[in-house]
């Protein structure tokens, strides 16, 4: 096994940071502060294909491997978390399932507007009752001769205030919610689609989460992705892949804060000398530093059974579980290092701590990765 980093995967990491250094850094912090999705950034992606790294060519996407995908949201979220998110939620659960199981018409008339950026993608599967259980969703879409009649409220979406494109799980027989669960391509223009308020979250404050509502929204039969029957299968799948970037992003969170925590134990003095010098500092620095580099071989390891073209869902949850954990804890101590300084809003130390927990949560929780990653242990033969 090859541990180093092949120069296409340099050369990414390389311009992915200079780009995100120019021109994320200098807003980060008030974008956060502001809860103000960067629009001015976003123009600026669209020609760099930011909107379809993995979707093919023939549809404006730029095809990268998965573990160059990671490298760019790993090091997108390193600066901005946030923006971070809004790319990794749409490449991967608003682009990818359409990729996966649309139909040739479909891609041809949903992927170049969102690849190009014209369209935000988002994922609706939670719900009020609805969120680990995929299988509590309430949300219905009702057959009316080549349409159907979506009803039902999401929560919590991602890019939901600014998604032009949203995929809708929802349920078409109440009678048998699992094997009636289906997916919808639902456009921001359609009747019936509204915006909820920009929830006021402690962290991730410049990606507009917000709630979606779905009153008689009528899309045409054509707009299903798969059959009905197939929602859980995309969900599921959905998910596995939706876990890298996640786990991408918390990781880009971790090194950001350790990043940080060395530069600042060098700078600052107490008793005279740097902080760096005492063996405290130094044992925490030890440690970010080698839990860093371990959620980083755990990703890579699951893009690359990912591309190799084997399954990787337990893969990809363990990657997911260790890198938010890594996340949370490496921010956490990223304070402590910093002291009082940590706790304030002046210094960056404190949107990543702020910003790290939620990666335990969203894409599924800790708990739901441990479900995951146990439910494949026991299927394998000893």
């Amino acid at each position: 096994m090859d541990f180093n980093p092949c120069m296409k995967h340099k050369v990414v990491r390389k311009a992915v940071r200079m780009f995100a250094e120019a021109e994320l850094a200098p807003i980060a912090h008030d974008i956060d502060r502001d809860a103000r999705f960067p629009w001015e950034v976003m123009e600026k992606m669209r020609p760099l294909h930011f909107f379809g790294l993995q979707a093919p060519k023939a549809y404006g996407g730029a095809e990268m491997d998965t573990i160059s995908y990671a490298i760019v949201i790993e090091e997108i979220s390193r600066v901005s978390a946030a923006v971070g998110l809004c790319l990794t939620v749409h490449n991967s659960v608003g682009i990818y399932p359409i990729v996966r199981f649309g139909t040739e018409e479909q891609k041809n008339r949903f992927l170049p507007a969102m690849t190009q950026g014209e369209r935000i993608g988002a994922f609706c599967l939670t719900e009020a009752n609805a969120g680990s259980d995929a299988g509590g969703v309430e949300t219905i879409a009702v057959r009316d001769g080549r349409d159907y009649v979506i009803n039902g409220t999401k929560i919590f979406v991602t890019n939901g205030g600014v998604c032009g494109t949203a995929l809708i799980f929802a349920i078409t027989d109440t009678q048998n919610p699992q094997r009636s669960a289906a997916v919808f391509i639902v456009e921001k223009d359609n009747p019936g689609f509204a915006v909820g308020e920009i929830e006021d979250l402690c962290g991730m404050r410049a990606n507009p989460v917000s709630s979606l509502f779905l009153e008689d929204c009528r899309v045409p039969e054509t707009n299903l992705l798969g059959r009905p029957g197939n929602g859980i299968k995309i969900a599921l799948e959905t998910l596995d892949t939706g876990r890298l970037g996640i786990a991408a992003q918390a990781l880009g969170l971790a090194q950001a804060a350790f990043e940080d925590s060395v530069r600042y134990s060098k700078e600052r003095q107490q008793f005279r000398k740097p902080i760096s010098s005492f063996q405290t500092i130094q044992n925490y620095l030890a440690d970010m530093a080698t839990e860093i580099d371990a959620a980083r071989l755990l990703l890579y390891r699951a893009c690359a059974v990912r591309d190799a073209g084997r399954p990787f869902g337990a893969e990809a949850a363990m990657a997911k579980l260790y890198c938010s954990a890594l996340a949370t804890r490496v921010t956490n101590t990223a304070v402590q290092i910093h002291g009082g300084y940590g706790y304030s809003k002046e210094y960056d130390v404190e949107r990543y701590f702020r910003d790290a927990k939620v990666t335990e949560i969203y894409e599924g929780t800790s708990e739901v990765q441990r479900m995951v990653i146990s439910r494949a242990v026991l299927a394998r033969r000893t």
